[in-house]
């Protein structure tokens, strides 16, 4: 094979205990989810020779590698917020097709409600408060705050209503009532949303994303290696990564994230059009991400997605395209940096082995295309990600 020419598939997924885990390090969790990706694509770890990790760790992927006994000869420690595992599943996949790795492992493990419940760090993450944020952390702007302050501009421009808002919180709970690894299952309303404890106008609690522990793995391998997988592999067949903006002052339109860039490629590159996917992953830290990266995958025009959000189209059952499969980050899990997990139940969708919660095509068949689109920092990154059976 000529170099940039080997297809690549995702071999191997899994998650480590989620939600509630107590008694084990964020290190544990990276080898738990580990040691299952592995177990789970039928193959050992001498055959992985790339790594990425982000997130943990003097020096992460070193230490993460080797706590885990590899010794990679390809890295990646692509830090982006939310969105890196979709932009590192986008490196490994070049890398993989150019010849410079076989199988990369991709990792990530986090007990963010452990460590808070424990008192080993407070609730609020700070940034630090050099470079271009010196300009905005004096004044108490919140990552929560730039996120209700692009919603409330969303509200005003298109006429978006809270309760359309609500409507995705809503329908991510009915998504999780069917998952049994969820962490909140009880269904909710939109007045239960509504009524909540205000967190930064326009977002009430049920707005925002749960905290948990947990972590997750994926291995993406060249097609070569296929044949010794006992899993039926999930092809990887677009791609696309954009970065905004650092300083809220230098965003320029709150209603526009950078998935419009990064899905723009990922559609062209892998030759397929928003209306052909089945399901979509999407990062959901806040109900408003949700609804605008809806819009800047082009699965329904700019300004419409308060619309398009309404009367259960998110939901797995009757929807007409289900989102957030697993119940999201607003329901299932959400340990820190959750792009992985989305790549984790696309994968599962599209191999039929969701359970319940599985996603079917109006004519019964299993789902051929899905889309995983993460998002970092404060709509500061994205990365998307296609994939599909073969």
């Amino acid at each position: 094979m000529t170099p940039g020419s080997r297809k690549v598939a995702v071999v191997g997924v899994a998650l480590s205990d989620c939600g509630r885990v107590d008694d084990m390090t964020p290190h544990a969790l990276h080898a738990q989810a580990a040691r299952r990706a592995l177990a789970d694509a039928g193959l050992n770890r001498e055959v992985v020779d790339g790594f990425a990790s982000a997130g943990l760790g003097t020096l992460p992927p070193v230490e993460v590698a080797e706590y885990l006994g590899l010794r990679p000869t390809w890295v990646d420690s692509t830090a982006v917020g939310g969105s890196t595992w979709e932009v590192m599943a986008a490196h490994a996949a070049d890398a993989i097709a150019a010849g410079h790795a076989n199988a990369v492992l991709l990792v990530y493990g986090s007990t963010a409600r452990a460590d808070i419940k424990a008192g080993r760090r407070t609730g609020d993450l700070s940034f630090g408060a050099r470079g271009p944020l010196q300009f905005e952390v004096p004044y108490g702007h919140t990552l929560i705050a730039k996120y209700a302050m692009a919603a409330r501009r969303h509200m005003l421009e298109f006429g978006t209503t809270i309760e359309q808002l609500a409507e995705v919180a809503v329908q991510a709970r009915a998504n999780a009532a069917l998952n049994p690894e969820a962490m909140f299952r009880d269904p909710i309303t939109v007045d239960d949303v509504l009524s909540g404890p205000m967190i930064a106008d326009p977002f009430t609690k049920l707005h925002c994303c749960i905290r948990s522990d947990g972590g997750a793995a994926v291995l993406l391998a060249a097609e070569e290696y296929v044949r010794d997988c006992r899993t039926a592999p999930i092809w990887v067949l677009g791609t696309g990564e954009s970065v905004s903006h650092a300083a809220m002052s230098e965003w320029p339109d709150f209603t526009v994230s950078p998935a419009a860039v990064s899905g723009r490629l990922a559609f062209e590159r892998a030759g397929v059009r928003p209306e052909e996917i089945d399901f979509a992953e999407i990062y959901d830290a806040f109900t408003y991400m949700t609804l605008v990266t809806l819009e800047d995958l082009g699965f329904c025009a700019k300004g419409e997605g308060g619309a398009f959000v309404e009367k259960g189209r998110l939901r797995v059952v009757g929807g007409e395209l289900p989102v957030n499969t697993d119940g999201g980050g607003l329901s299932a899990q959400h340990p820190g940096m959750r792009g992985l997990f989305l790549l984790v139940e696309a994968v599962r969708q599209l191999r039929g082995e969701a359970g319940a919660r599985q996603v079917t095509r109006a004519d019964g068949e299993l789902p051929r295309l899905g889309v995983a689109s993460g998002t970092g920092g404060w709509f500061c990154s994205s990365g998307t990600v296609v994939l599909g059976r073969g």
